[in-house]
């Protein structure tokens, strides 16, 4: 099976002053291509500077990222951005969507360096946003959208360029409890029927014992306290 991000002795050291203070401490987690994995660890563990490495949004202080067998410390920045944005769509807690533009138009954004015709990019949009159940709310904008509509609006701008992975930061942190588990299901399907390779970065452990699930890596103090594999 080939690995799509491989992390390997990972230390991610701050200066705070005279003192170093590690967020990472050789960090090891390998996710092959199509799998579900889930990163937990109560707050302090690490887990978002685990995510940094693992969506290649920061570079390591010592040790080895690899994103679909490349070194991202040998890529320069713009070559970065360029596959990281092809390979990986994000998902965040707080969902980051610009409150003036409509659902149609967030999903678009990402599309800005493709070079496709702008009816092509909003006819994409409107059929990502009726992929995630959102073909009657297109045209409004965050402000207009409840806490899960909003999530189903930055899981489709994930979607955008039609990513290999889908990186979910927290993703049902904001939502109660009856939304947050529409959300997993959502996630859960994109990966069986649209074969996405699915992380998940979370302390909750619903996400743990889900169905389908390949691998779950506990964080404590920056490392693996332990991982479970299924298959």
């Amino acid at each position: 099976m080939k690995a799509i991000i491989d992390v390997q002795d990972v230390w991610k050291i701050y200066q705070m002053g005279s003192v170093e203070v590690p967020a990472l401490r050789g960090l090891d987690i390998t996710i092959n291509k199509g799998d579900f994995a889930v990163i937990m660890g109560p707050s302090g563990s690490g887990k978002s500077t685990a995510m940094n490495m693992v969506g290649a949004l920061d570079l390591p202080t010592k040790g080895i990222v690899k994103l679909d067998g490349r070194n991202i410390a040998h890529m320069d920045e713009s070559t970065l951005a360029q596959v990281r944005g092809e390979k990986i769509g994000f998902v965040f807690q707080t969902f980051n969507l610009i409150p003036t533009l409509t659902a149609i138009e967030n999903v678009t954004l990402p599309m800005i360096f493709k070079r496709s015709f702008v009816l092509d990019k909003v006819e994409k949009a409107k059929k990502i946003l009726r992929l995630v159940g959102l073909g009657e709310r297109m045209t409004h904008r965050p402000g207009e959208l409840s806490g899960g509509e909003r999530q189903r609006v930055a899981i489709a701008r994930s979607l955008a360029n039609d990513p290999e992975i889908i990186l979910a930061d927290e993703p049902t942190g904001n939502l109660d409890s009856k939304m947050g588990e529409q959300i997993m299901d959502l996630l859960l399907d994109l990966h069986e029927k649209h074969k996405k390779t699915l992380i998940i970065v979370t302390h909750d452990p619903r996400f743990a014992k889900l169905k389908g699930v390949d691998n779950v890596f506990w964080l404590k103090d920056g490392a693996i306290e332990k991982k479970r594999r299924e298959k």
